[in-house]
């Protein structure tokens, strides 16, 4: 019997490689599409229908002081652990949408417009989920980073979804519309982080409502306090019959990194020794009860149960179900 080493495969495969491209030229050439599959995903939750819609995913080189408490170096081997490119992080995008059958009610727009083409794929898989963006009811917004309201806006200004009630977090509107707020904001995130609000929801103060916490934003849909990402950060719980789900919003960034390790700060984190304590408190409440949660920045299609793992949490993603 022939043992298999580690010299033996990288052998067999590169002479695999090479009979495979001899084979390719012998067949007819075959176009490489270059583009990905459509990227929505659809469950049942009680009587609803959830649809979770991909806006695409940046890859970029991890910055010195991306988590703010730990060493790089402890940053990157947490991302080599989850095969990232060497030296980078991934962070995906993506919002969730719920039918309530009386109601489409979209949970953040995503990043909207943008040239390069890796983000800001909203709006092509809301289409090919069948599914207009004058369609949608009610836009719920959990909190004001650009990420998550960009997408209000289409590429010449007008607003992108005509006939939703807007609604954003009553403390988060209140402080980061704040000139007061904006003239002591002394990091370049933080300062990015204003005027921005300010080029995207200018002018809808009469258009964008206000809601909450711990009450209903939608049907079934209540709005739950997780701040310290920033100040009026919302999650969501979603409830239909005996189902039930959480919507983290941005409790996390990716798990990958602050899921495995909750006591990590990532550099977007208003306050983050409170976000600190929301993580904790969130995902303890999620792994006793079982909840199916839906995380932005989790890997597409971004849902799976949390369970305790050691100091921290992993999650356990859902199984692909081609049947509702």
């Amino acid at each position: 019997m022939t043992g298999l080493s580690r010299r033996s495969l990288l052998t067999h495969t590169a002479g695999l490689g090479v009979a495979a491209l001899m084979g390719a030229q012998a067949r007819a050439n075959a176009p490489i599409s270059g583009h990905q599959a459509p990227g929505f995903y659809r469950f049942k939750l009680g009587d609803y229908e959830v649809t979770i819609l991909n806006d695409g995913a940046r890859t970029f080189p991890l910055p010195d002081t991306w988590v703010t408490n730990v060493a790089k170096d402890q940053a990157l081997g947490a991302a080599g652990e989850a095969f990232m490119p060497a030296g980078k992080v991934t962070v995906p995008f993506n919002p969730t949408l719920i039918n309530t059958g009386s109601k489409l009610v979209l949970i953040d727009a995503g990043n909207g417009p943008s040239p390069d083409g890796a983000v800001g794929l909203l709006f092509p898989n809301l289409a090919a989920a069948g599914i207009k963006p004058e369609d949608i009811d009610v836009l719920v917004l959990s909190h004001l980073h650009p990420d998550h309201i960009n997408g209000i806006r289409t590429a010449d200004g007008g607003i992108a979804f005509p006939n939703a009630e807007i609604i954003a977090p009553e403390p988060e509107w209140a402080f980061w519309m704040s000139d007061d707020n904006m003239a002591k904001a002394t990091t370049p995130i933080d300062k990015n982080y204003f005027v921005n609000t300010r080029k995207i929801l200018g002018g809808l103060n009469d258009r964008v409502g206000r809601y909450s916490w711990d009450k209903e934003v939608a049907p079934g849909i209540t709005a739950i306090a997780t701040p310290g990402h920033t100040p009026g950060h919302t999650s969501f719980a979603i409830a239909s019959g005996n189902s039930r789900m959480l919507v983290q919003s941005d409790v996390t960034n990716i798990p990958e990194l602050f899921l495995r390790n909750p006591d990590w700060h990532v550099a977007y984190d208003h306050d983050p020794d409170m976000a600190q304590q929301t993580r904790h408190r969130f995902y303890d409440m999620a792994a006793t009860e079982k909840m199916l949660v839906a995380g932005y920045h989790f890997s597409f299609p971004s849902a799976g149960h949390v369970e305790k793992a050691g100091a921290g949490y992993r999650l356990v993603p859902v199984a692909w179900s081609a049947a509702l």
